[in-house]
């Protein structure tokens, strides 16, 4: 009959506690991540990291999930070189732990796909985002929202090479399929329809880019609240379409 002593029970009580203390700092990283507060979450997923290895161990998805985090957060805190060491040391854990093709280690390369655009590494973001792209269509088809994440990144790392006219047309197609899926009132459908908008006012198309910018703040306004900030983002957008230096990618206005 199985049995527990009393230190065994102290012991899995303290395990316990040290996970939920874990989860709580690594949440309020997350949190202020998603608010823009980036260097305030670098530290927390860094404190959070270093207890997960000592916790969990350095292969447990949550610990893999708590260093990918960092990694993206590091990025966008526009620290590219820490970000992209860590997101490839993360994918490379994922691919010996997961498998080359399991969703978790795709998320990875994703990931690091997109650091390799904002840092300005387009020749491996287009790979990247590429593959991964093709994997998801592959196993999860072409509107499942993360092939949609990865069409739309692919999309933009071909705009940032200078070539709009090839992501205009990557991300109306995309912007196609989420839309019959999904419909025009959902997070993926209204930002594919926001990046189709910057390429037509980066191609000087003010018109169309006004057109496609009024109905994306509309859904948004639905979905998310008129007051939300990309709500009233994608509004000074629609009232911009002449100003194509607004229109950012990989750190640089998109050329045409």
């Amino acid at each position: 009959m199985a049995w527990w002593s009393r230190e065994g029970r102290g012991s899995a009580a303290r395990l316990q506690e040290g996970v939920q203390d874990l989860a709580a700092r690594h949440s309020d990283a997350v949190a202020r991540s998603a608010a823009g507060r980036h260097d305030e979450a670098v530290p927390l997923f860094e404190q959070a990291l270093e207890g997960c290895r000592a916790t969990l161990g350095p292969d447990h998805p949550d610990t893999l999930t708590v260093a990918g985090n960092l990694g993206v957060t590091c990025t966008a805190a526009g620290q590219f070189r820490m970000g992209i060491d860590l997101l490839s040391a993360n994918l490379s854990d994922r691919v010996r732990v997961f498998g080359d093709d399991d969703p978790r280690t795709l998320t990875a390369a994703d990931a690091l796909a997109t650091a390799y655009r904002l840092a300005g590494n387009l020749d491996d973001a287009l790979a990247l985002s590429g593959r991964v792209t093709a994997e998801r269509r592959r196993t999860l088809g072409p509107a499942h929202p993360d092939t949609l994440t990865s069409r739309m990144g692919m999309a933009l790392a071909r705009g940032a090479t200078g070539d709009v006219e090839s992501a205009l047309t990557l991300l109306k197609a995309a912007l196609n399929d989420s839309e019959q899926v999904h419909g025009p009132r959902d997070g993926h459908t209204i930002a594919l329809r926001g990046n189709v908008g910057a390429c037509q006012a980066v191609l000087g198309r003010e018109r169309d880019a006004a057109a496609t910018f009024e109905r994306a703040a509309v859904d948004a306004s639905v979905l998310y609240g008129p007051k939300h900030p990309y709500t009233v983002a994608l509004q000074e957008d629609m009232a911009n379409t002449s100003d194509a230096d607004r229109f950012v990618i990989a750190g640089s206005a998109i050329s045409a």
